[in-house]
């Protein structure tokens, strides 16, 4: 992996306050996960818990999970949310540190979960391929795999790489910074990464403004089900959203449930 992408893909992790803060209010991905967990009958293995937002509605709802990570930071800020939870909720969690291109647990599970674009932090088909075979290897012979990557969009993956895009203000979790926003967005069409700059202006005296870059594979349709196809999944379904929305041209993500074939 160059350089370039290992920062994009650990930086915007590093700060997991202000992920919470920008993402604690998403909900239908953790409807959708959880709907499929508690049909899938058994316990989960999630790759890319983060900050725990999904693994900690799945042991609510009474589903065991082992969620994998691979930043501290994240799984610090995990373990503090889940020291919320009553103690025998949170005993449903195990925490571990892995990579899911490498992942090996001796255990098989109902159900795999790759939430959150997680996928798109495998820049590469040899990445692709070897997270992959990390599902193949922790599925039970009938079990699912579920997981989503962002649509992508023709007007997006054309921006004007020199141009930022102002978003809204906002005032930091740890020490309450006043900071503005922006984005900008540069697609290499080549290995079909777009990279998203995130600029952070300090608008209180005697604090630095900076960047974070967040590096983004994108999948496109027929792509991705062949990834699947000739990695041992048959794609079961794919809808544009958590709630059931129809998988066409105004979907906004792919949310794939697939089988072993």
């Amino acid at each position: 992996m160059s350089e370039e992408w290992k920062e994009g893909t650990e930086a915007h992790y590093r700060d997991p306050l202000y992920y919470d803060l920008t993402y604690d209010e998403r909900h239908d991905d953790v409807f959708f996960y959880t709907d499929v967990a508690k049909r899938s009958g058994g316990a989960v293995l999630e790759l890319g818990v983060g900050t725990g937002r999904v693994a900690s509605e799945l042991a609510l709802a009474g589903v065991d999970v082992v969620g994998i990570d691979t930043m501290p930071e994240m799984m610090e800020r995990a373990r503090a949310r889940f020291r919320h939870l009553p103690p025998e909720v949170a005993r449903r969690i195990e925490l571990r540190k892995g990579d899911l291109k490498r992942l090996r647990l001796r255990r098989k599970f109902s159900l795999v979960i790759a939430p959150f674009n997680v996928f798109m932090h495998l820049y590469t088909r040899e990445d692709v391929e070897a997270a992959l075979a990390t599902v193949r290897h922790h599925l039970k012979p009938r079990g699912t795999f579920a997981f989503d990557v962002l649509m992508p969009m023709a007007s997006e993956l054309a921006l004007n790489p020199a141009k930022f895009h102002r978003g809204k203000s906002f005032k930091h979790p740890l020490d309450k910074v006043r900071y503005g926003y922006s984005e900008r967005f540069e697609y290499d069409s080549v290995s079909q990464v777009q990279t998203v700059t995130m600029r952070f202006l300090a608008k209180d005296e005697g604090h630095a403004s900076f960047d974070v870059p967040l590096a983004h594979r994108q999948f496109f349709p027929a792509e991705l089900e062949a990834l699947l196809h000739y990695n041992g999944f048959r794609l079961e379904s794919r809808w544009g959203g958590f709630a059931g929305e129809p998988f066409d041209g105004e979907a906004d993500s792919q949310v794939v449930v697939a089988r072993l074939r």
